[in-house]
């Protein structure tokens, strides 16, 4: 089945690891896609040099000055073959995904349905590219704001949605008229390789020039490095980590270039004793464990009520000893691997942290053995009992730890839900409005994206997703999300026969 779907992929044999409409002769080392479910080598990838990255870099800027003259909504045309393109390939893609990050089957063939939505967004947006006609003070004059592409923009993606975060910024850029150049995570580069086979073949039959979209997959010292300081790259999008965006944050702002952050999340959920318990206990369960707690909006925090407390453990452990860890291309799976063996170290780490500062492990936390589970990438899911001034429940640990903390009035829960470095994704339970309402207010939840009755994870892309304090504050998909990557220009027309003079000040010419 594997050698099917890598054939079908165009992914036999040694993978290059830079393109620009075609794949180059890379001069890097080898680096090996290695699968999480059993450790097995599933291929190998030639990796960019910063000789090959410039090639790149130099295309997308050629190209730039084809594609922005494409007027938009035939861009949104291009796009919209490239989602039909992305619906050609959705379940061997989706398997891919499984594959080479781990995560279920339901949840690989999601994430390329994310794509195709994501295009379909882009393709509306094209002609949605609005600007502002203003009343000027001056008479006979007219002043009006407009917005054109910005060039080639830089993509930056983590391992965790390894096909899907690129489609957020990628089918929008198009759209407003960039090229963009994708540098994917090292542990998932087979997925990259494969989404440029599908989308080059769109460009090419379309007669388009080599550049729109290009691929370089490297170390982050080598064409890392490169991307984020290169001036000709206005802007760069970055998920990952807070400490990767502190750094592209300062190299890109010391070029005076402009970023879209998307960083860590720590997700809380407040349950109030309003609350429909078995709806948050269903939503709680899929936030913490989805993904093996490998989101950015995974739910690592859970905030109750005092007086629902004891019901609300005893349904969730109830509902953790279900969850099914295995094969993740197995339909009855629940939960795959962690990425690899750093990520379960980083997991033990934090649960003796916990324990150490008084923290008491409720469910799981075990690191599983024996056939398929010797990877050493398999663990059971962790629910840890918390206080909330713990050191560690203020960090994001990329992992399904559940973090549970007792609360006793609504302001005390709130406090506990923003004394975290993070501002990414939150939700309430809550039938009481008033809570509801505190909840959403500016006294509220300090997050991008607040949810009533709602879990912390599964944003759709009709809202700009992101989030402030150390997630980074940048938005991506939503309804204004094109304008992060056009520039805004302000233009007067005078059709009078005069000039009228600013602060009344008058000069001779006569």
């Amino acid at each position: 089945m594997i050698e099917d779907i890598l054939r079908t992929l165009s992914l036999t044999g040694e993978q290059s690891g830079a393109g620009n409409g075609s794949w180059l002769t890379c001069t890097g080392e080898v680096m090996e896609s290695v699968s999480p479910i059993d450790g097995q080598t599933i291929g190998r990838v030639r990796s960019a040099s910063r000789e090959d990255c410039e090639s790149v870099s130099a295309a997308a800027l050629r190209a730039f000055d084809t594609w922005k003259m494409v007027p938009a909504p035939k861009r949104g045309e291009i796009v919209r073959q490239i989602g039909n393109a992305f619906r050609a390939y959705k379940k061997e893609l989706g398997a891919l995904v499984s594959l080479e990050m781990g995560k279920i089957r339901a949840e690989g063939e999601g994430e390329v349905q994310e794509m195709i939505d994501m295009a379909d967004f882009a393709v509306g947006q094209s002609r949605m590219l609005y600007g502002l006609t203003m009343h000027s003070e001056r008479p006979g004059h007219r002043m009006y704001e407009q917005w054109h592409p910005i060039g080639p923009v830089g993509v930056i993606t983590a391992f965790n949605f390894p096909v899907a975060v690129w489609s957020w910024n990628a089918m929008i850029a198009l759209a407003a008229g960039d090229t963009v150049i994708w540098k994917p995570s090292s542990k998932v580069p087979l997925c990259a390789i494969a989404t440029m086979n599908i989308v080059w073949k769109v460009l090419r039959e379309n007669g388009l020039p080599e550049g729109i979209l290009s691929l370089v997959v490297g170390k982050h010292e080598t064409v890392g490095e490169a991307l984020i300081s290169d001036p000709r790259i206005p802007l760069i999008s970055a998920t990952g980590s807070v400490r990767m965006g502190r750094h592209i944050g300062q190299t890109v702002k010391e070029r005076l270039g402009k970023t879209l952050l998307e960083l860590g999340g720590n997700n809380a959920i407040i349950v109030t004793p309003s609350a429909n318990l078995q709806l948050a206990v269903r939503a709680i369960l899929f936030g913490a464990v989805g993904t093996a707690g490998q989101r950015c909006t995974t739910t690592r925090r859970l905030i109750v009520h005092q007086s629902i407390y004891p019901a609300l453990v005893e349904a969730l452990l109830k509902a953790y000893s279900h969850v099914r860890i295995g094969d993740p291309l197995e339909e009855s799976t629940l939960m795959g691997p962690l990425i690899d063996r750093e990520a379960v170290e980083s997991m033990q780490t934090a649960l003796k942290h916990a324990q150490d500062e008084g923290g008491r492990i409720l469910y799981g936390g075990e690191i599983l053995s024996g056939g398929l589970f010797d990877t050493g990438t398999y663990v059971t899911p962790c629910i840890c009992e918390a206080g909330p001034d713990l050191s560690i429940v203020k960090e994001e640990t990329f992992a399904p730890i559940l973090y549970l903390i007792r609360y006793d009035t609504i302001e005390e829960a709130i406090q506990y839900h923003n004394a975290v470095p993070q501002g990414l994704s939150s939700a309430i339970f809550t039938n009481n409005l008033k809570e509801a309402e505190v909840f959403l207010s500016h006294r509220g939840s300090d997050c991008g994206i607040a949810n009533v009755n709602v879990g912390t994870s599964g944003a759709e892309i009709g809202g700009a997703f992101g989030g402030e304090k150390d997630t980074g504050g940048g938005r991506e998909a939503g309804s204004d999300a094109w304008k992060a990557y056009m520039r805004r220009q302000t233009c007067t027309i005078n059709w009078s026969d005069d000039l009228p003079p600013a602060q009344g000040i008058r000069f001779k010419t006569t």
